[in-house]
């Protein structure tokens, strides 16, 4: 039978606590945070210590004769000569962190002085304050740390400011003597002077005076008592981990990671810490993509078919994760060697964060080398940019991205389904483009500025990264190395976009380069605009600059605006942007077609031109154009017979989010309009692809309305499956074969049979 374990409450004053850091009897067990608090509280603490308020209580362990737990000093304590190891802080490790530190001034950018108002020279008005704690900020300018007067005993005393070192709980009388010696050296009076026995008495007294109060302060903080409980040597090893996160989780939340490393340590004698600090020394360009101690719990959740959250992560063997450390760094070295070959090098230009450890878990099924290594990529490529171009992962993004990562894989090791059947890349719900199609063109043109935090707009200026994206002015390729100094710029001038009351912020309108606007040639017509600001002398480099960006030189050097009556220059100017932002909405969609299907993509691939559609091709966008508006006719009076409100009632939570996020995109290229215009439901449904519309005529609680025209659900499903493949095909420019052609014309003669018997009898 194990012995009961008891804590028990004991009281220590702060001279004890330091000098058990000082000589290395007190260590904290290696699976704790680093230290964390910020200036403010530190500050904060040491107020609390120097006007002698309670403070909370600390957790120790008794160590006995054996560590339980691998171990650390404090930061900045380790002593030269170490002595007996006798505890382990479990909890308090902030306070006495800060408490260490400070009272030994060793913060790099932070110096901490304890402020007098007596002895405050400066005309601050804040003589009538109490005694308390002042932290100056630094910086360095030419190798000197700055302010100067920080460092120097006269200039701090006049503005009543002593340095907190000066208060540790030890013998250091001569280092406080000699500092106020410095700091009053100037007020003696000298042999000649004739008043000097009257200063002498003066200065005497101010220095006893100093002396006194910092004599008597140092008092009370070497008696300031931090109470502490301590939990016996003959605790379990699990029980004082779980004491532990208890502690820190009712205090201050420990993130998931922080109980995995504990646990991690309790159950392994590893320590995650410096696992991961090995990782980033051997693969510095993964925690540019994301927070590593996240995409190491992520990766690893997922490696053991766990949800890449913090119940994925909870459930997960940490075992496991330790011993299967290698295949983790290895896939998460291979992640960002993959992504920096699709051009993307940062967190702040990555569209989803979600995408990340799906990529590196997919990895440990790919060989390095040979054929499947080349399949296996571009299939990730196939999953990353669907990632980027469909709605998959505007939600519940870690349950999608555990979906996407289990049917990939099941694709990759070539496996079979209950039935006998192969897993295909269908099966993967992002490549599945009937549950998830790819971004049209309406939806592109209103796509917001790239610098938020959005997928779509990010993907599209993630298109001209992975292009190669020139810099304007220094004509270098956009590279891991200098996309931190490139700023997102308008390419159609912002000022000159605002006379027209058009919206700039646009993701189309984005070119990510170096420089500032120059607001003095804001209004100039966009082409001239930039090569005045950037001095391009010959059409061979606006070319190559441009067209790295698949920015439509044509369209953008329309200009002829000078000297045009305003009515007339606004019209042309908001004609010449919408044809700018069509075309450029056309490349993209290029882009988006061959980047989908797992394909390379040159600029020449995206900027020659489209081939123009054929009549025959022409009639049939036209027919399919014409049904989508009967369909939504349709929709809206079916379904707004069954209820008064058929958006709310009757659509899923996806298609009703995907909308939103539509019309409010949409708006934004049309600022005269509001979301009162699209209230209601007919309006909404002009937001819906055949693939919604379907759904809804399908689904269990409005088929009851639709049955008699469509008799057979299956019979649907195949119609609008022939319907959207040719649609898709005609919007994408994509190559169409007879079967296409054929199965579409029949989808179409079929869909305009039920709708022209349904337009029949109503009349």
């Amino acid at each position: 039978m194990s012995e009961i374990t008891s804590s028990s409450a004991h009281n220590r004053q702060l001279v004890d606590w330091y000098t058990k850091i000082k000589n290395g009897n007190i260590k904290l067990p290696r699976f704790q945070r680093m230290e964390a608090w910020d200036r403010w509280r530190v500050q904060s603490f040491l107020e609390t210590v120097i006007h002698n308020l309670p403070v909370g209580v600390t957790l120790i362990l008794d160590v006995g004769n054996e560590e339980k737990f691998e171990s650390r000093y404090i930061s900045t304590a380790e002593p030269e000569v170490k002595d007996k190891i006798t505890e382990h802080l479990l909890d308090g490790q902030q306070r006495l962190t800060s408490f260490w530190r400070a009272l030994h001034n060793n913060y790099d950018f932070e110096t901490y002085f304890v402020y007098f108002p007596d002895f405050d020279e400066t005309d601050n008005n804040r003589r009538d304050e109490e005694i308390s704690i002042y932290c100056r900020t630094r910086y360095l300018k030419n190798k000197l740390k700055y302010p100067l007067w920080a460092d120097s005993p006269k200039d701090s005393l006049k503005r009543g400011c002593v340095p907190i070192q000066l208060f540790r709980p030890e013998n250091i009388q001569s280092e406080i003597d000699n500092w106020i010696e410095l700091a009053t050296k100037h007020l003696e009076p000298t042999d000649s002077d004739p008043d000097g026995f009257k200063k002498l008495k003066e200065y005497n007294k101010f220095q006893k005076d100093l002396t006194l109060k910092i004599t008597k302060l140092r008092e009370t903080i070497s008696h300031f008592n931090l109470p502490f409980l301590s939990l016996p040597s003959t605790t379990p090893k699990e029980i004082a981990l779980q004491v532990f996160i208890n502690m820190n989780t009712n205090s201050k939340p420990l993130s998931i990671y922080d109980i995995i490393v504990a646990e991690v340590e309790s159950e392994m004698k590893s320590s995650l810490h410096d696992l991961q600090s090995d990782l980033s020394k051997k693969h510095p360009k993964i925690q540019q993509y994301f927070e590593l101690d996240f995409l190491i719990l992520a990766t690893s959740a997922l490696l053991q078919d766990k949800l890449p959250n913090h119940r994925g992560m909870a459930e997960m063997d940490k075992s496991i994760l330790v011993n299967n450390w290698d295949i983790l760094e290895n896939c998460l070295g291979r992640m960002a060697v993959f992504m920096e070959s699709q051009g993307i090098y940062d967190k702040n230009r990555l569209p989803t964060n979600a995408v990340l450890s799906v990529v590196a878990s997919a990895f440990s099924k790919i060989p390095e080398n040979g054929d499947l290594a080349g399949k296996g990529e571009i299939l990730l490529k196939k999953y990353l940019w669907s990632s980027f171009f469909t709605y998959r992962y505007e939600n519940s993004a870690a349950s999608r991205a555990y979906q996407d990562y289990i049917n990939l894989k099941r694709v990759i090791n070539n496996e079979q389904n209950d039935k006998g059947d192969f897993y295909e890349e269908i099966d993967i719900p992002v490549l599945n483009r009937k549950l998830y199609p790819l971004a049209d063109k309406e939806e592109l043109l209103t796509v917001g500025w790239p610098k938020k935090v959005n997928i779509r707009a990010r993907g599209i200026l993630a298109i001209s990264t992975y292009l190669g994206a020139y810099d304007f002015a220094d004509g270098k390729q956009v590279s891991r190395e200098n996309i931190k100094k490139r700023e997102y710029h308008h390419i159609f001038p912002n000022a000159l976009l605002q006379e027209a009351n058009v919206d700039s912020s646009l993701a189309l309108n984005c070119a990510l380069i170096t420089g500032k606007t120059n607001r003095n040639i804001g209004r100039k017509d966009p082409l001239i605009y930039l090569k005045e600001r950037y001095k391009w002398a010959d059409e061979e480099i606006v070319n190559s600059r441009l067209n790295s960006h698949i920015i439509p030189i044509k369209e953008l050097s329309n200009g002829g605006y000078e000297g045009m009556e305003k009515e007339k220059r606004i019209d042309k100017i908001q004609s010449d942007f919408d044809s700018f932002i069509e075309t450029r909405a056309d490349y993209v969609l290029k882009a988006i077609d061959l980047l989908t299907g797992g394909k390379q993509i040159t600029i020449e691939s995206i900027l020659q031109n489209s081939i123009e559609l054929p009549q025959a091709i022409k009639d049939l966008k036209s027919e399919i154009e014409s049904i989508e508006i009967q369909l939504r006719d349709l929709i809206n009076v079916k379904l707004s017979g069954l209820s008064t409100n058929p958006f709310e009632q009757f659509v899923s939570d996806m298609t009703r989010q995907s909308t939103e996020f539509k019309i409010a995109s949409h708006l934004k290229k049309f600022p005269g309009e509001n979301f009162e215009t699209y209230r209601s439901f007919r309006k909404k449904l002009n937001f819906f692809t055949l693939g919604e519309f379907k759904e809804l005529i399908i689904k269990k609680d409005t088929w009851s309305a639709f049955e008699d025209m469509f008799k057979a659900k299956p019979n649907v499903e195949h119609r609008f499956s022939q319907l959207f493949t040719l649609r898709n095909q005609i919007a994408h420019n994509n190559e169409l074969n007879d079967i296409m052609i054929k199965d579409g014309e029949a989808a179409i003669i079929w869909f305009k049979s039920i709708l022209k018997n349904e337009l029949s009898e109503k009349e």
